[in-house]
């Protein structure tokens, strides 16, 4: 007969675990809302610029006008930017970019990495504890920046990331995030940041548009890409900002449900534990009443 005693201190231990679940499914739903009005401001204005990006990009290949952001050739140096979060408990939501990053490096970059030509650059505390115990190269690690994402923090980043493309320290430069769809449905998404792709390259651009450039193309390639490029970075950051939130608050809640599961189930198995040992007392009881007879 299992022991009341013990079934009650699980049931207080189990209710106590509840109490935090739900506690922090109310906290991500709030940070939820927040982060998502900004994801869903940013979306239309980040995406119609990266169009015009891409088509800008294809119309400056065309013209000969060299564009710095954008490099042909097979990718010999390679950094992969990897967007996780500083804290878990929020499903599989890390271990996708993870697995994701080691599965880009051993089908796509081995032989790069081989040569020690691939680095990771880890926004998130959980990617950066990964990657450093199995012994990956990190080139960098922005685990603060989530504490207080803003778009000026993150430009910071961002033109560190640009030059080292400009300057020839990498010759590609890769993303690995969540993308943010709904509260409970978060897609793993690999962009390419840099080179800029061309029309050809991407499939989600429109057909090329024939723009009039004002000043000139030397100008937008100074202002407008660049412009350009910190807003995709920028997007891409918050949108697994997004999703982390969406991610934790799913897992929470499917955590409170679990819980009330397991407090009925042994609540029942309380009340049948002390009816058979009320019984047992009973039987007791009677079985001495009548040994006083006999």
């Amino acid at each position: 007969m299992p022991n009341l005693k013990a079934i009650r201190v699980r049931i207080a231990s189990v209710k106590s675990t509840r109490q935090i679940t739900s506690a922090m499914k109310m906290v991500s739903a709030a940070k939820l809302r927040k982060a998502q009005d900004k994801i869903v401001r940013l979306r239309p204005y980040a995406n119609k610029l990266h169009d015009i990006l891409v088509n800008l990009s294809q119309s400056l290949a065309e013209s000969q006008v060299e564009n710095i952001y954008a490099r042909e050739g097979t990718p010999e140096k390679v950094l992969i930017v990897m967007i996780t979060s500083n804290r878990g408990l929020c499903g599989a939501f890390n271990s996708n970019v993870v697995k994701e990053a080691r599965n880009l490096v051993a089908e796509e970059y081995f032989d790069q990495y081989r040569k020690g030509n691939v680095r990771f650059l880890t926004i998130g505390k959980n990617g950066f504890d990964n990657m450093r115990k199995h012994k990956f190269p990190i080139a960098a690690e922005y685990n603060d920046l989530l504490n207080d994402l803003t778009f000026e923090r993150t430009v910071t980043i961002a033109e560190k990331v640009m030059q080292s493309f400009t300057t020839g320290e990498y010759d590609r430069v890769e993303l690995i995030y969540n993308h943010f769809k709904n509260a409970a449905v978060q897609q793993l998404t690999r962009e390419v940041f840099l080179p800029v792709q061309s029309v050809q390259e991407d499939v989600k651009a429109p057909v090329n548009a024939d723009y009039i450039y004002e000043p000139g193309k030397e100008e937008i390639i100074r202002e407008l890409i660049p412009k350009s490029l910190k807003i995709q970075f920028y997007k891409a950051i918050l949108d697994s900002f997004v999703a982390e939130n969406g991610a934790r608050m799913t897992a929470m809640h499917k955590a409170t449900d679990n819980a009330t599961t397991m407090i009925s189930e042994l609540t029942l198995q309380y009340n049948k534990a002390r009816q058979a040992s009320i019984t047992n007392q009973i039987l007791e009881v009677v079985s001495g009443a009548e040994a006083l007879k006999g």
